[in-house]
């Protein structure tokens, strides 16, 4: 019988919830934290320089008054939301929730960019 002594154990490729899958998964989660990051900071420039409008009905006031407070909310209700999620992670539904997420603020960021260049343009 042959054994395989002195080769690392191989990992279960088939299994879900290994410990590469959630280091990927912690860097999307990263990446979720700072493109809500970026979409408050083009906000405040949209509304403050280009009159936009803030789509979110709970932080519409705060966008078109104070700065400080919309980004302070709007960090702390998504930070607290991806947490719950990371805390959750070992949930197909969490993890489809942390994709989904990620996916809508990088459309929000494209939308951001397009804006930009026709801004600039």
């Amino acid at each position: 019988m042959h054994e395989d002594v002195g080769y690392p154990p191989q990992e279960d490729l088939s299994a879900i919830g290994t410990n590469q899958h959630f280091r990927w998964l912690y860097g999307i989660v990263q990446w979720l934290v700072v493109l809500n990051l970026l979409d408050g900071i083009f906000t405040i420039v949209w509304v403050q320089y280009f009159y936009a409008d803030e789509y979110n009905l709970m932080l519409r006031d705060l966008a078109l008054g104070d700065h400080v407070m919309f980004m302070l909310v709007k960090l702390t209700l998504v930070s607290l939301g991806v947490l719950y999620l990371w805390r959750n992670r070992n949930r197909p539904l969490a993890v489809i929730a942390i994709f989904l997420a990620f996916l809508a603020y990088y459309l929000v960021l494209l939308y951001h960019l397009q804006y930009t260049t026709h801004i600039l343009l």
